[in-house]
């Protein structure tokens, strides 16, 4: 039995596909996971979602659709996530590529459903902003959400729409979704996460990290992005609803106005007139900005002294927890020192790690 699960966003939601499927299905039969190669700037440095032209050793499936195999490699300078997930999980990973528009997407997933036969498709995405609108002012990644979402409402095969984690994405507050929201799927506990443990150790999704904290049973407020939004850790961290897949697209602007795109292109055009922006101009820019600066050296020191200071002013806003991320962003380090940075507050102060968030206490 094959069964096909299109990570909505790319990133951590390939992750958290690989969370569900063991969750939901055993494990047994390993899902094939359809994903945008698409890792933000702290892995990858160049701008946008990667194609299949930006991979060497990727592994055919039908004329339109690659896996990436363990031993698949972005091209310098480009960046991925992908091939280390595929040598650690037992999932199959494919690569979506949304450089056809969403006309593209569907002849690929029309492709790999006529190939894998799967018993079932399931589209997943963690936080719920691919139950936007598009119009919300704290949208901030709609782009990835609304070309699957499109994509997959062209289907002649049934297709569950699934999101976890409603609100862990820092873009919809989780109240805003309640009524968007169909029945619970699924309650995620501790002993489920367990599958992508070690994953979370070194991915950098936020969303995701939160997910399996909640599941944990981790609860606060955490701190997360370069923006520093605060999200809350609450008990409906670690629920997965299922929600109906034609109000999403009936509601997602975005989403029906990109349903015949052929180029990632008009996409980004529809973005911009629909939601005031594109995603990957604002990735352009950050890029711009970040190539342009100095990143300072990782002292030990004058780190912690660093995180002194962070810890302190987060306590007054209320935040209890943050990610890496957010705090290789805060101290103005580069992608590549993240892990160099989160070895050195593991082994100074390893009572704060509520694995894998960082835990800020209430007290000086």
């Amino acid at each position: 039995m094959t069964r096909l699960i299109v990570a909505a966003g790319g990133g951590g939601d390939a992750v958290a596909a690989a969370m569900l499927d063991a969750a939901l299905y055993g494990g047994e039969s390993p899902a094939v996971i359809l994903t945008y190669a698409w890792d933000r700037l702290l892995i990858d440095p160049i701008p946008g979602p990667r194609g299949p032209a930006d991979f060497t050793g990727l592994r055919p499936l039908t004329r339109s659709v690659q896996a990436i195999p363990a031993d698949a490699a972005p091209i310098a300078p480009a960046g991925s996530t992908l091939p280390r997930l595929a040598a650690e999980l037992p999932q199959t990973f494919a690569l979506i590529d949304p450089h056809h528009g969403a006309e593209g997407m569907v002849r690929q997933l029309e492709e790999l459903i006529q190939y894998l036969e799967p018993e079932s498709v399931d589209l997943l995405d963690v936080g719920g902003d691919i139950l936007a609108q598009g119009d919300e002012p704290t949208l901030r990644s709609p782009l990835a959400d609304a070309l699957t979402l499109a994509a997959c409402c062209e289907l002649n095969f049934p297709v569950r729409l699934l999101v976890a984690g409603p609100g862990l994405d820092g873009e919809l507050p989780a109240d805003a979704l309640r009524d968007r929201l169909g029945p619970v799927a699924l309650t995620l506990t501790a002993e489920q996460v367990t599958p992508v443990s070690t994953v979370l150790e070194w991915h950098p999704s936020e969303a995701t990290a939160m997910l399996a904290a909640t599941a944990r049973g981790t609860r606060g407020l955490c701190e997360v992005r370069d923006a520093g939004l605060p999200v809350p850790l609450t008990d409906d961290g670690p629920a997965v609803y299922e929600a109906d897949l034609d109000e999403a697209l009936n509601r997602n602007q975005l989403a029906r106005a990109i349903l015949a795109s052929e180029s990632l292109h008009q996409v980004e055009q529809h973005s911009r007139e629909i939601c005031g922006f594109s995603e990957i101009d604002y990735e352009r820019n950050k890029a711009s900005w970040l190539t342009s600066r100095q990143t300072p050296k990782l002292h030990p020191k004058a780190v912690l002294h660093q995180l002194d200071e962070f810890e302190t002013d987060a306590r007054s806003r209320g935040i209890t927890h943050t990610t890496f991320r957010r705090l290789t962003e805060a101290f103005a380090l580069s992608g590549h020192q993240r892990q160099d940075l989160r070895a050195l507050l593991l082994s100074s102060r390893p009572e704060q790690y509520q694995a894998p968030l960082w835990h800020i206490p209430s007290g000086a």
